[in-house]
């Protein structure tokens, strides 16, 4: 269930690396995913440090990073626009999913190339749904087959 980038390595759907430094929320999602996405492969770092720079040197990258937006050390901002700098790793999904309901913050983030901007609910079940959601449409959008570049309903040649 991956693809390849333009560098060639491959895209991992069913790996996802989430970017949390609250030991809490960390737990509640892979307490979440776990019951929902059961065959994820969930990695966790507290640190949005290096998160660009293990991303670029990974031989796999993963289908999708979860972003927290308040950390110690450089924001979620920061690793945000970091990786999107970086065209080797625009295959990436970056969801943010934060607490952070302020309108300028979300304009922030899809300004600088979040795919997603997610408010986490304070409530277990809506937090559940809510980031499952979120799994299955990104899953769902990267399993479509990429449109023919002749155009839909063109023949395409060989």
């Amino acid at each position: 269930m991956g693809h390849a980038d333009e560098d060639g390595r491959q895209v991992d759907n069913q790996w996802i690396l989430v970017v949390e430094d609250s030991a809490e929320d960390a737990e509640a999602i892979e307490r979440a995913l776990n019951r929902t996405h059961p065959d994820l492969r969930l990695e966790f770092t507290d640190r949005g440090e290096g998160v660009a720079e293990r991303l670029l040197d990974a031989a796999e990258l993963p289908g999708l990073v979860l972003l927290d937006l308040n950390m110690p050390g450089p924001s979620g901002h920061s690793v945000l626009s970091t990786i999107r700098s970086h065209p080797q790793l625009a295959e990436v999904t970056l969801i943010v999913f934060t607490s952070s309901t302020a309108p300028a913050e979300v304009d922030a983030c899809y300004a600088a190339g979040a795919d997603s901007y997610i408010y986490k609910p304070v409530n277990f079940a809506l937090f559940r749904t809510v980031l499952k959601g979120a799994i299955d449409y990104w899953q769902q959008t990267k399993a479509q087959p990429e449109p023919d570049a002749a155009g839909p309903g063109s023949p395409s040649v060989k």
